[in-house]
């Protein structure tokens, strides 16, 4: 073969005839509803009330130094805890006063050692769960607080910071119902062998609330 025929161009009637798909137009991309994010409830989020809610501007930034100490601390023994979480608050790019840092240090090691949380931060509880999947048609994408897989039981807990617990759970706002419905749907996908149990930790208290499956069923997400 001459040097650079290799590179000479077919001849159009040795070309191969295109197939029938090349000669259409391509049909329009499918439009996918928009997820399903617990954690940003369709419902208003009900106003908060804490004494260190609007303390420095802190505002939600609070609740994710909470969340932060709840995901780590419990990986510790429970003698290092404290000075752990004492470095981390008062680290300076959390701009937080002494007396800031003290009273979340208090919150937080308040939680960790109630006798009746144990459970939730036992070996095997994991933290900071990441939830993607599908309830039907509808895309879900979420994070839960914490996850407590046992033999017969998974218990989903969400944690709730800047506002008093309510009495009983009939007074739970709506939009907290519709994030643990759609959690306990997407568990349940996950183990359907087990029962899958809710509850909301409330950090000011602390109190932990068991959430009924009769009033979850209620707020189930909609399966198209």
């Amino acid at each position: 073969m001459p040097r650079g025929a290799e590179s000479l161009p077919v001849p159009l009637e040795r070309a191969l005839p295109l197939p029938d798909w090349a000669k259409r137009p391509p049909a329009p991309e499918p439009s996918p509803p928009r997820p399903l994010i617990p954690s940003q409830p369709r419902r208003a989020d009900p106003a908060a009330r804490s004494p260190l809610g609007a303390e420095e501007g802190l505002g939600l930034a609070r609740g994710r130094l909470v969340h932060r100490l709840l995901q780590s601390l419990p990986d510790l023994a429970p003698a290092r805890r404290s000075a752990a979480a004492r470095r981390f608050l008062a680290l300076p790019v959390h701009g937080l006063s002494p007396e800031t840092q003290d009273a979340l240090l208090t919150e937080t090691l308040a939680i960790l050692a109630h006798p009746d949380f144990a459970p939730l931060f036992a070996p095997g509880s994991a933290a900071e769960v990441p939830v993607i999947g599908l309830l039907g048609e509808q895309a879900l994408a979420g994070q839960i607080d914490r996850l407590v897989v046992g033999e017969e039981t998974v218990l989903i807990v969400d944690y709730k910071t800047l506002r008093p617990p309510p009495l009983d759970e009939d007074a739970v706002p709506e939009a907290y119902l519709d994030q643990l419905a759609a959690y306990r749907a997407a568990v349940a996908t996950i183990y359907p062998d087990r029962s899958v149990r809710c509850a909301l930790l409330w950090t000011e208290g602390p109190r932990l609330m068991p959430i009924s499956s009769a009033l979850l069923d209620r707020h189930a997400p909609a399966r198209s």
